[in-house]
């Protein structure tokens, strides 16, 4: 009976960025820096946590070494779409950064507030995992299987943990796909 009492609320459901907005985000950054940590964010599917660890000597070609992930695992390997790719290897070019140097040498702190205040610029409110939860949503929404969206975008090892960070389908959702499942 006090169990029933006590039971933690349900968290609300998180809103699901759409591409536009994300790609206004990105693109209305600063520097160089801020974009590409926001493109490894909602491009990759990569965690904030992952991303300021990475350093240079973890960038191979349209690789990326995840060492220490969340999974417990010594390392994963996350992929990047070719332009980002080529941004970052400028990047790194350009900052004269060593093998051993963070591409990112900023803490969660700064990189949370960094994307606090890119929000109000827009008058929303974001956190840095809702560019992870785009990227899985925006991947499945265009066709992607859930299982590549699992194992490869996420990395995840169970594909229920996956289906948490999609957003719900609408109708409107529903009937295109059901469209191109079976034409009109």
């Amino acid at each position: 009976m006090i169990a029933k009492q006590y039971k933690n609320p349900k968290p609300a459901a998180r809103k699901i960025l759409d591409k536009e907005l994300v790609d206004q985000l990105i693109y209305s950054t600063k520097s160089d820096r801020d974009r590409l940590m926001l493109e490894l964010q909602a491009r990759c599917g990569l965690r904030i946590g992952e991303v300021l660890k990475l350093r240079v000597v973890d960038v191979a070609d349209r690789k990326l070494t995840i060492n220490e992930p969340k999974s417990g695992k010594e390392s994963e390997i996350a992929f990047m779409p070719e332009q980002i790719a080529k941004r970052l290897a400028e990047y790194i070019a350009a900052s004269k950064l060593g093998p051993e140097d963070r591409l990112f040498p900023i803490c969660y702190s700064t990189a949370r507030f960094m994307i606090k205040q890119l929000a109000e610029k827009f008058h929303i409110k974001i956190t840095p995992h809702d560019f992870r939860r785009h990227s899985a949503t925006y991947a499945s929404r265009n066709g992607v299987p859930l299982e590549i969206v699992s194992k490869v975008l996420l990395r995840h090892h169970d594909l229920k943990t996956t289906q948490v960070y999609l957003g719900k389908i609408n109708d409107t959702e529903a009937i295109r796909w059901m469209d191109v499942l079976h034409g009109k």
